[in-house]
């Protein structure tokens, strides 16, 4: 007798490139390759998405999708050619939850943002005549527009002329980043006015305040903060006010699940003081906003990889959590929020620094050293951040396609 075969769905296939940025990894989509129902906003796209990385994920390791059980892997990135005046690409990202079926489209993030210049140049999205002319150069400087947050950002994305004379992306080079294993090409990244014209760089209209942290274990109820939005709303704290000397690496924090309660609670009541959430209820679905860190002066200790980083050569030490984990590195996102508050003076990143009028700092992070660049100034009683400058690295490191069961969204 033969049995009737068992319903089932098939497969689809969409164009994807896998691809390194700074010390992320995402999966880039350019948007008319997805899905038309995927192609606007909504509960499809989520859907969709979540499959492909593997979310949501009960064993938090997201085998069955693109995604490696890490904040900093389980990302998406949507491209398309840019409808904005002076503008080549638009850039839409998407933090995927590990555990929950729930995306983050509230901010950037900084890291892949060092690939999608790269990525929109071999999606086709730049104009081939600037490509071309860049080769004089070789830079191809890539105007972005990050939809999530709508700023501009600029990537000067090294290239160079093949042997067939077609301008192709460097991705290879002996540019270092702490946190990634090889070295690659160097990629310049500017954010441009990352705080609005009209918004308070301190939300609080502080630049230190006294944060109400009662009832969060720590042994006082209130430490100095730092509240600043520029590049990701970011809590900044006193190493030391939490009970941390802020050399501490991802396996004295992630493995502790009380700290890490303690630490969501802070952070929690610090949306609620930055006019984030009404209540610290609202930080269960808002896990990419608002960062916490902690800063200290520049002291020496041994980076995760084993290398020592020295306190000469250092300005300060950071630490920040990112999706409830203690990062590997430093968000790219963060990385602006210390250019921005370094730059600052009398803010708690300035005082960490050392203090003074500063244009740039290098800290300390769980894997080693960051160099940022930014200029602050005052307009009509307000703290804006006119630019914030880095180098990230970037690279392809698969282009296909993802298959995704038909019926997943």
């Amino acid at each position: 007798m033969t049995r009737p075969n068992p319903a089932f769905v098939p497969q689809l296939s969409v164009p994807a490139t896998y691809m390194r940025g700074g010390t992320s990894k995402g999966t880039f989509f350019k948007l008319s390759d997805l899905p038309e129902r995927c192609q606007v906003a909504g509960e499809s796209r989520d859907k969709f998405l979540l499959r492909v990385i593997g979310s949501p994920d009960p064993y938090g390791k997201q085998i069955d999708g693109l995604g490696n059980g890490s904040s900093s892997t389980s990302k998406t990135v949507i491209l398309s050619q840019s409808d904005k005046a002076d503008h080549d690409v638009n850039y839409l990202f998407g933090q995927v939850n590990i555990a929950k079926p729930m995306i983050d489209w509230a901010g950037n993030c900084g890291n892949l943002t060092a690939a999608v210049g790269a990525c929109a140049i071999n999606m086709g999205l730049v104009d081939t005549d600037k490509i071309v002319n860049s080769a004089n150069t070789g830079i191809c400087e890539v105007r972005i527009w990050q939809q999530n947050i709508g700023k501009t950002i600029i990537a000067h994305v090294p290239v160079y002329m093949d042997a067939q004379g077609k301008v192709q992306v460097q991705e290879t080079g002996d540019f270092e980043l702490d946190g990634v294993t090889f070295p690659a090409a160097e990629v310049k990244i500017e954010f441009i006015d990352p705080v609005d014209a009209t918004s308070d760089m301190f939300p609080t209209g502080n630049l230190v305040d006294d944060f109400d942290v009662s009832g969060c274990g720590l042994n006082t109820d209130s430490v100095k903060a730092t509240f600043i939005s520029a590049g990701i709303p970011t809590i900044f704290m006193k190493a030391e006010d939490l009970g941390f000397t802020g050399t501490e690496l991802q396996g004295d924090i992630n493995s502790n699940s009380e700290l890490l309660a303690k630490l969501e609670n802070i952070r929690a009541k610090g949306g609620v003081a930055m006019g984030l959430f009404k209540d610290v209820s609202e930080a269960q679905t808002s896990q990419h906003i608002p960062k916490i860190a902690w800063v200290g002066a520049a002291q020496s200790y041994s980076a995760s990889s084993g290398k020592s980083v020295d306190a000469d050569d250092i300005d300060l030490v950071v630490r920040a959590m990112s999706m409830g984990q203690l990062h590997h590195a430093m968000m790219g996102t963060a990385a602006v929020a210390i250019a921005a508050a370094a730059t600052t003076q009398g803010t708690l990143v300035n005082e960490a620094a050392g203090a003074g009028e500063l244009t740039e700092v290098r800290f300390g992070h769980p894997s080693g050293t960051l160099l940022v660049g930014g200029k602050t100034e005052q307009v009509d009683g307000r703290w804006q951040a006119k630019k914030v400058s880095m180098s990230r690295s970037a690279r392809r490191i698969m282009v296909g396609e993802v298959f995704v069961p038909a019926d997943a969204f």
